[in-house]
């Protein structure tokens, strides 16, 4: 299965309700609509209801993005409001010097 068709994994860990972890699904859910439409699964984790799942990924700090699938495994920290950076981190779309 190529990239085109592949369906991107990401996991959001976030920690209750906090403005942060808001931004951060509101601003992931926004980019993945618009570079990613039917082609991606988020999973939210939240780590006062989940704390050992944070062992798993090694989730030192929240809001947390990882991209599970496609490989390798990429890790965005923050609320996401950088559209540019966390297009360039995930790998969705290459960074373009000036």
């Amino acid at each position: 299965m190529g990239e085109a068709e592949q369906t991107w994994e990401l996991r959001l860990y976030i920690a209750g309700k906090t403005p942060k972890s808001v931004s951060a699904l509101n601003n992931l859910n926004k980019y993945c609509e618009e570079h990613l439409q039917g082609k991606y699964k988020i999973e939210v984790i939240d780590l006062l209801l989940h704390p050992q799942l944070a062992e798993g990924d090694q989730i030192f700090a929240v809001p947390t993005l990882v991209r599970k699938v496609p490989v390798p495994i990429r890790k965005i920290i923050g609320d996401l409001s950088n559209e540019e950076k966390v297009l360039v981190g995930l790998n969705i779309r290459p960074l373009v010097k000036i």
